[in-house]
């Protein structure tokens, strides 16, 4: 099979086309096709209206082009030789149909331009006077929202098919098949060897079976992560798994629609966690820790089952998306981003525990074990973020704790995803650093802190409302957006607190000393 390349042409919009069919069939339009071939299989990407005498500068393909025929000399008959050069000039920039109005300048379509544009396979379409061209153009865009709108309900439905299929307890082969079901083809996942592994859906022909994994070979060869042919009218796709061990999905289907692309490419997501797990060895280890764990095992015991290289520490990371809610496909993701396989999806936050790395401490001084912030999930300032906190995440991450203290690093990680979506930041850590209050002996402080805080310690409600508002800088709005609650709820408890304290919420030093205890 040649090396697989891509065409020459004219590019198009990576928006979903429409049928000329589809606007022939609208009666409000009133269009009558007049010459070329079926408009059934011609896809038309926009609408451009022209009256140069060469439009090919002016297109980039894909177009139905409208014209009222000013540019045609008048005066003169123009003769076939001038509707040739036209129509040529058209199909040459990658124009799939024109559209000629019959007013107000022509009455009729010029029999030339029949003749041209079926001696060059190019659909003419009249339009009628009471059509404007706008009115053609409106519908194409319409037409093009309807169609948008099918292929993102398509893709939608078959990426949650698709999770839900890497959630059993086959996930490859439910994954492969759900992908041959939805692209009505065959899925293949070929190994490091260019073996098959697993399949699924209807068996092509010998021809179509060696062109596939031939591509699968290409893919793993090459810079290049996907890789299309089409072989004996059936379309292939190869593309090489992320986990870098070789791994490749191919897929071939008898036809290809918009929105396949993206549906293979989740797939290809999904069995990249799913090889890079199995590859690694890693997956029994995490089950091991996880009976451990529910069989009364510490923390701290199961934890070198978790890998991360046997470190010492490690980091909580909460997580929200800045629309909707987590899905497993995109809360994967993250995990991947992150570096950790980690990962527990709620209904409104992802959490990740994420292992730290050794680097040296504030005081500049080199310490084995030392934890920093993974560089994944690092901030400058409380403002400069890595690459996941821009890519639609806001975050909220602890400070680097030892397993026994994974309770309280989740407890970190939350306030600071709480007060990064209150100060619309994308990415908030848990400050770890020396304070002056770390010179009052610890008993003292905690007993200080109790003592404090009595009055209103058996509402939690009060204390967590005190402490987000206190870190907020006394902002009630925010406040109530750290907290999902209304801002008048917020005025009330920290009013209650005011009063079971008996204190001067407005006095910095009543505040500080609130904090502190806080801290406690």
């Amino acid at each position: 099979m040649p090396e697989p390349t891509v065409p020459p042409g004219p590019s198009t919009p990576p928006t979903p086309p429409v049928s000329l069919a589809a606007l022939l069939a609208r009666d409000d339009l009133g269009l009558r096709r007049m010459a070329g071939p079926s408009p059934a299989g011609v896809a038309v990407h926009w609408a451009h209206t022209s009256e140069m005498a060469d439009p090919y500068p002016y297109l980039l393909g894909g177009e139905l082009l409208l014209t009222a025929g000013v540019h045609v000399p008048r005066g003169t008959d123009p003769g076939p030789a001038y509707f040739d050069a036209y129509v040529g000039r058209i199909v040459a920039a990658g124009g799939v149909a024109l559209g000629f109005g019959v007013a107000p300048v022509h009455d009729t379509v010029p029999r030339a331009l029949v003749a041209a544009c079926d001696a060059h396979g190019l659909p003419l379409v009249e339009v009628p006077p009471r059509t404007t061209f706008s009115g053609v153009a409106r519908a194409v865009w319409q037409l093009m929202a309807q169609a948008r709108l099918a292929e993102l309900r398509r893709v939608s439905e078959a990426q949650q098919g698709l999770a839900a299929a890497a959630s059993r307890p086959d996930p490859v082969p439910s994954v492969l098949r759900r992908l041959a079901g939805r692209l009505d083809g065959r899925a293949v996942l070929y190994g490091p060897e260019g073996t098959e592994i697993a399949a699924a859906g209807r068996e092509p022909g010998g021809e179509v079976r060696r062109a596939l994994a031939e591509l699968s070979r290409f893919v793993t060869g090459h810079t290049s992560t996907t890789a299309t042919d089409t072989v004996a009218g059936t379309h292939l796709a190869a593309y090489a798994l992320g986990t870098g061990q070789g791994f490749v999905l191919g897929v071939a289907a008898p036809h290809r629609e918009s929105g396949d692309h993206t549906i293979a490419s989740v797939a290809a997501v999904l069995l990249s966690l799913l090889t890079g797990e199995h590859q690694s060895g890693t997956g029994a280890a995490r089950s091991s820790a996880l009976v451990r764990l529910l069989l009364g095992a510490r923390p701290e015991e199961a934890a070198p089952l978790l890998g991360g290289g046997g470190v010492t520490h490690w980091h909580v990371v909460h997580a929200r998306p800045d629309t909707g809610t987590p899905d497993p496909v995109s809360a994967s993701a993250l995990g991947a981003a992150l570096g950790s396989p980690l990962v527990d999806t709620t209904e409104d936050v992802v959490r990740v525990l994420v292992p730290a790395s050794p680097a040296t401490p504030p005081d500049g001084r080199e310490a084995e074990g030392a934890p920093v912030t993974p560089p994944a999930v690092s901030a400058r300032g409380g403002g400069e973020v890595g690459p996941v906190s821009q890519s639609g995440w806001v975050l909220g991450v602890s400070a680097a704790v030892p397993p026994a203290e994974w309770p309280a690093g989740d407890a970190q990680a939350a306030r600071a995803l709480a007060r990064a979506r209150a100060t619309r930041v994308p990415l908030i850590r848990h400050g770890a650093r020396p304070v002056l209050a770390d010179l009052v002996p610890a008993g003292d402080a905690e007993a200080h802190a109790r003592a404090l805080l009595a009055p209103v310690a058996d509402v939690p409600a009060l204390t967590e409302t005190l402490r987000t508002w206190l870190s907020l800088h006394g902002s009630w709005d925010r406040t109530a957006v750290a907290l999902s609650v209304h801002r008048n709820t917020v005025r009330q408890r920290i009013a209650r607190c005011a009063a079971l304290l008996d204190a001067d919420l407005d006095d910095p030093d009543v505040r500080m000393e609130l904090w502190f205890a806080l801290r406690r």
